[in-house]
């Protein structure tokens, strides 16, 4: 394909040059040229296609010459335009363009910069030239050629608005001197600004440029009108306009254009401005009208001088905009232009206050209003919009999308607005000075981290959240940003509030804070997390209080890695819970999200719970033991069961688990749904051993430290069952010796029991020892036995004494005469009946 397109381009360059040859033999007779005088009939006419036969088909070229007058520029319109072919190849008919003929006289076509080449039916742009003269050439190999395959109209004007725009800058060389200028606020205080064939498509390989020079004290506006280049995207890389604050392009860039542009008005921040106007050389046809701007010099725009340098930029191009970017929880002011004096009228500047928003920070907008009084419209005092001077606050983002009508707050008159809050890291003001001029205002603002939870912060901004029941009895609570990633190196505490009647639960759905070396060494005084599979955190962690009240409060447990934490309820008589999250400088995870419910104070054993005193040894189970111990139905959802273990003055409590079976995995995914926590310490500040899955390791037995242990299980509702528990608990003696009567040692485990809960079916010396049911096994053998022994015993001797009495019986019978008148079974006998057995046996056996 790539060889067939060469060949056809070779074909149709070759068919060009020949046709203007044969053309050149047959004369030019249908070539134009139409030439400015100074005549006013000369300045203006209109054009048409050539109208000739052409039988034998040849390509027949007609070229139309405009040629204007020095300082004139010629200028073109198609009406009508229906030529053969499709842009871009245009093999049977086109026009090409020529725009840019400095010397029509001595340069030929083919030397001239190339306009562009149109067929179709789309009708060519407004065309404009760069000089003095402007050349069409048709060419076509149709046979019949009329006057309706296009028309249009010229026209030859002043190039005053071109060459006026300021004084030509001497540095300029080649076609830039034709429109690099100085513009002068002295010699002219306003005027407009053209791109060179404005306009008509504007030429390639072109730069221009624009200096304009203020006197002290003036600023310059340039308001584009029209602003129409080429796109070749976000940066601009092709065509493009671009504005500096200062004398030449070496000061600070305002910005870089291209594309349509609309409401582009740009101011200089002090007395100079620089504009630059580039176009590449290229061959895609490209045919934008360039841009027509006014400009103006004057020492009225608003003064810069209300900006806080300290902490404020002014946002250059603009007239009084500005930006204020935090420094990390910092604080400043804001003033309306020209405070604490009168501010001018009908000006319009926007203040951009940004918090930080990266990976680590996020933070939010307060502002407080000190001082404010802007007018109102007096002609229209019956209603309470702002329809003169206002102050609009956007804290939504809006003004990203120019919705500048949508804002959130409105304020105008002497009321001094309330203190505004942004959600998010942005907040924007909006001044519009009405046409009566007034003091305007004062405001502070400051930057607080958002941390994105909810809850009633702490009114220092601090990382501090209070629930309370008064607001809401049930929500949700997370870590900072969370789902997203929570911050380096900081501290959050959660206060959860409930009144005397209430009680407080907390659930975690998600749990994952970072633990990237956790303790590889147990360290029972914290808990001893290794009994369900964490070991003891100490980089990013989240710790858990129950609030005795305002100035006490106990730890219940340090959770960290993705072990969740399992329900947990203030107990019956505190204040409520305390939740403290801790990071370091390290890396960072999602952290958690949890739920809190203000429940109705229960008994101090729960649901399921009990007080175990004056009892040697029992059982405790989970509730519905051994099934599950909640459904599908949520029979048993939301559960707290205690038990309060009491053993005698001077001794202990022996506790093992013969069933374990509670939904979790410490080791991985933690306890979020279920948990049986164990206190077995004799210091009650101890955080308890906290338990779920299905194995218990080196915490299948525990022995208190005291005679008092105490047991809650906790079941979330989003529990889904499971076997649950059977524990075992014996009192065990506190002594160095086991000898007295009613003492009994266990062998494997050295406890001392009771001998009473000998032979009782139970190991009362521990998972691991059956030492107090041993001996009772092999006794019960042994009676078993001599009973078994005993009773075939005697069956024997009573058989063998059944059968020598039948045998005697039969022998009498045998020798004595039946009596005649008795019936046959008078006779019938027990013996009868056995010795018939046997000789049936017998008979049986003989055959």
């Amino acid at each position: 394909p790539m060889n067939a397109m060469m060949k056809l381009k070779v074909v149709f360059i070759v068919t060009t040059f020949s046709a203007v040859a044969k053309n050149q033999d047959l004369g030019n007779v249908c070539d134009e040229t139409f030439i400015s005088t100074s005549s006013s009939n000369s300045k203006n006419g209109t054009f048409a296609a050539p109208v000739f036969l052409n039988p034998d088909g040849y390509v027949r070229q007609c070229t139309y010459n405009f040629r204007g007058l020095p300082n004139e520029r010629v200028m073109i319109q198609f009406e009508e335009f229906n030529l053969l072919g499709t842009p871009p190849e245009c093999y049977h008919e086109h026009i090409d363009i020529f725009t840019e003929i400095e010397n029509p006289d001595k340069q030929p076509l083919i030397e001239t910069p190339f306009g562009g080449r149109f067929c179709g039916q789309n009708i060519p742009r407004l065309r404009i030239s760069l000089f003095q003269s402007m050349a069409m050439v048709f060419l076509t190999d149709r046979k019949n050629i009329t006057e309706g395959r296009f028309t249009g109209f010229y026209e030859f004007f002043p190039d005053e608005k071109y060459r006026r725009i300021g004084s030509p800058d001497m540095k300029a060389e080649g076609r830039s001197s034709l429109c690099s200028f100085e513009i002068h606020g002295s010699q002219q205080k306003n005027g407009e600004l053209y791109s060179p064939t404005y306009p008509g498509t504007y030429p390639k390989n072109l730069k221009c440029w624009y200096k304009f020079v203020g006197e002290p004290g003036q600023r310059i506006r340039l308001e584009f009108r029209d602003f129409d280049l080429f796109y070749g995207g976000a940066h601009c890389p092709f065509d493009r306009v671009t504005i500096y604050d200062g004398p030449d392009n070496l000061a600070d860039k305002i910005g870089t254009y291209c594309g349509q542009m609309r409401n582009l008005v740009v101011y200089s921040t002090k007395n100079m401005l620089y504009v630059s106007f580039t176009t590449l050389k290229r061959t895609a046809p490209v045919f934008n009208r360039g841009f027509f701007g006014l400009y103006e010099f004057s020492e009225n725009y608003v003064k810069l001088d209300f900006i806080q340098k300290s902490d404020a930029e002014h946002i250059r191009g603009t007239e009084c905009d500005q930006k204020i970017l935090s420094q990390k929880e910092s604080r400043g002011q804001v003033f309306s232009p020209n405070y604490p004096f009168p501010y001018q009228a009908d000006i319009v500047c926007r203040y951009f206050i940004y918090g930080m928003q990266d990976s680590q920070n996020l933070e939010r907008v307060v502002l407080t209003f000190e001082k404010f009084e802007i007018p109102r419209d007096l002609n229209n005092r019956k209603t309470d919009r702002c329809t003169d001077g206002y102050v609009k606050v956007y804290i939504q983002g809006q003004e990203e999308e120019h919705k500048y009508n949508k804002h959130d707050y409105e304020f105008c008159g002497q009321r001094t607005p309330s203190e505004i809050h942004s959600p998010g890291p942005r907040l924007v003001i909006l001044f519009k000075a009405g046409s009566t001029q007034g003091p305007g205002f004062k405001a502070n603002y400051r930057f607080e981290t958002e941390y994105q939870i909810p809850g009633t912060p702490a009114p220092d901004g601090s990382c501090k959240f209070e629930y309370k029941t008064d607001s809401k009895l049930d929500g949700r609570f997370n870590s900072p940003r969370h789902p997203q990633n929570y911050p380096n190196n900081i501290n959050c505490t959660y206060l959860f509030w409930s009144k005397p009647s209430q009680q407080v639960m907390l659930v975690f759905d998600h749990f994952r804070v970072r633990a990237d070396n956790v303790s590889q060494e147990t360290n029972s005084s914290l808990g001893n997390w290794k009994a369900y599979g964490r070991e003891m955190c100490n980089e990013d962690y989240v710790e858990i209080f129950t609030i005795i009240n305002p100035n006490e409060r106990q730890l219940l447990g340090r959770y960290c890695s993705t072990s969740s934490p399992g329900p947990v309820v203030s107990p019956r008589g505190t204040v409520g819970l305390e939740l403290f999250l801790h990071t370091d400088g390290n890396a960072v995870y999602s952290g958690f999200k949890g739920r809190y419910m203000f429940i109705e104070a229960q008994s101090p054993f729960g649901e399921c719970g009990g007080n175990i005193t004056d009892a040697e040894n029992g059982i405790i189970k989970s509730p519905n033991f051994p099934e599950k111990y909640t459904s599908t139905q949520r029979d048993y959802g939301s559960k707290v069961c205690h038990w309060y273990v009491y053993a005698k003055p001077g001794h202990k409590i022996l506790l093992y688990f013969s069933d374990f079976e509670v939904e979790g995995n410490p080791a991985d995914r933690g306890c979020p749904a279920a948990a049986l926590r164990v206190w077995p310490w004799r210091d009650v500040a101890r955080t308890p051993i906290e338990l779920c899955g299905d194995s218990l390791d080196q915490y299948k037995e525990v022995v208190s430290d005291s005679n008092v242990l105490r047991l809650s299980f906790y079941l979330a509702d989003k529990a889904v069952g499971a076997k649950g528990f059977k524990a075992i608990y014996t009192e065990v003696k506190e002594t160095t010796s086991c000898t007295g009567p009613g003492e009994f040692l266990c062998k494997n485990t050295g406890h001392c029991i009771s001998r009473s809960l000998q032979c009782n079916h139970v190991r009362n010396c521990g998972v691991d020892d059956s030492s107090d049911e041993d001996e009772c096994l092999k006794e019960t053998e042994v009676n078993e036995f001599m009973l078994v022994a005993l009773g075939l015993g005697i069956t024997s001797l009573v058989a063998i004494g059944l059968i020598i009495y039948c045998r005697r019986y039969r022998r009498k019978k045998y020798i004595r005469r039946e009596h005649p008148m008795l019936p046959a079974h008078a006779h019938f006998h027990t013996c009868e009946s056995i010795g018939e057995r046997f000789a049936n046996s017998t008979s049986m056996d003989s055959v």
